[in-house]
């Protein structure tokens, strides 16, 4: 049979490409694969009992409500409770009618792309920045502007740089806590003097923040938004990584025009976000403490996150850089600029290892010396064992 011919689809289908991340998980389902490659939550603190009893009680009660049709915008208990949890732990002032869940922070992602971007507009981000980011606004053809960042986060006197080049850029992407892909977390004074920079230009942010709660060591700092006195501040959380991400269950929050526009967008997309899905985790707030679920969570990632470290430390080459980060899922690796992860990778998967190559994580190409690290999803016997083996595989290959 002939392919259907191209010349039929859409000019935009031929710039996209499949996933890194996505087509290495596929290779990680076999057993014996030790899988450092993706940001899956540690699968046991999922509450699938807890969710099966309240599931059965809540069709009972309220089944012809759970099953029907809801409005754009969410479940209204739900959204109070993201409102107030985001206030709680973030320093922030959101009423329930700035929030707006999403079928995951992948479609405020491109909702926020539909809101902004045609071709050739900038968007400026950390560097390296989330691959699920790049992916879901690629597709409008942006101009990317990578922004350099440290220990600290971004780096402003280049950010200003880059603005003064690009006065008219539509948007700022960052991700402040536990970065994706880098582990790096802005100190207060790189937050205070961004957000200057951007409300003195008026540009808009999306505050990308899935990995905040996940945090081992220091303390707590306030969202970008807490500094926002513009409403410049588009912000993306999400209940995947610290309830569990099968619900497919986030949130947008954003005050006036963007939050209406939004709305707007979403009933183009998908009408709304499940109501089952939406009255299931309501309702299981109500009845459990969710950040006492969380409590019992960051030890067990605190503990992964030190036996990688302690591994790394203990068996790599010199020459190798990685991150130390305070809290959320992944580390960054560096190697000598004369190996490729790609190269990497291939000899590590016949040791049954799997990582992510950096280079997916830069919008404009480049760094393939670099490699992201998962430690959330695998015991800590696991992670040595695997470690081991690529830490062996990166001397062979030196």
């Amino acid at each position: 049979m002939n392919p259907f011919p191209a010349s039929r689809l859409a000019r935009r289908m031929e710039i996209l490409k499949a996933s890194d991340i996505r087509e290495i998980l596929k290779v990680t389902q076999r057993p014996e694969v030790i899988s450092f490659a993706g940001g899956l939550p540690a699968p046991e603190f999922f509450p699938a009992r807890d969710l099966g009893s309240l599931t059965k009680e809540l069709l009972e009660q309220e089944g012809p409500k759970a099953l029907q049709y809801s409005t754009t915008e969410g479940h209204p208990p739900l959204r109070e409770q993201i409102a107030s949890r985001l206030n709680a732990h973030w320093g922030t002032n959101h009423t329930p009618d700035e929030i707006l869940v999403t079928s995951g922070s992948q479609q405020g992602l491109d909702l926020i792309g539909k809101l902004f971007l045609d071709e050739g507009d900038t968007v400026l981000c950390e560097s390296p920045t989330y691959l699920g980011a790049i992916s879901a606004w690629s597709i409008f053809k942006p101009t990317w502007v990578e922004v350099p960042t440290d220990e600290e986060g971004m780096d402003i006197e280049a950010l200003e740089e880059r603005l003064d080049r690009c006065p008219n850029a539509k948007l700022v992407y960052a991700i402040p806590n536990f970065q994706n892909p880098s582990g790096r977390t802005w100190s207060l004074e790189r937050r205070r003097r961004f957000m200057e920079t951007v409300q003195r230009r008026g540009i808009p942010v999306v505050e990308d923040n899935p990995y905040g709660e996940l945090r081992f060591e220091g303390e707590s700092l306030p969202a970008l938004k807490a500094f926002d006195k513009s409403g410049l501040v588009i912000g993306l959380g999400t209940f995947s990584k610290i309830f569990c991400p099968g619900l497919r269950l986030a949130w947008l929050a954003a005050e006036q025009p963007f939050y209406e526009k939004l709305v707007i967008l979403k009933q183009g997309a998908d009408l709304h976000t499940s109501t089952l899905h939406q009255m299931q985790m309501s309702r299981y707030m109500e009845l459990h403490d969710l950040d006492e679920d969380v409590a019992k969570i960051v030890p067990v990632y605190q503990e992964r996150r030190k036996a990688m470290v302690e591994a790394l430390e203990a068996d790599l080459p010199p020459g190798v850089r990685f991150t130390r980060p305070e809290g959320g899922l992944f580390l960054w690796l560096e190697l000598p600029e004369r190996l490729s992860a790609r190269t990497l990778l291939q000899a590590c998967l016949e040791r049954n290892v799997a990582f992510v190559p950096g280079g997916a994580f830069f919008p404009n190409g480049g760094h393939e010396n670099t490699l992201r690290l998962n430690y959330s999803n695998m015991p800590v016997e696991r992670i040595q064992e695997g470690v081991r083996r690529l830490t062996q595989t990166i001397q062979s290959l030196l």
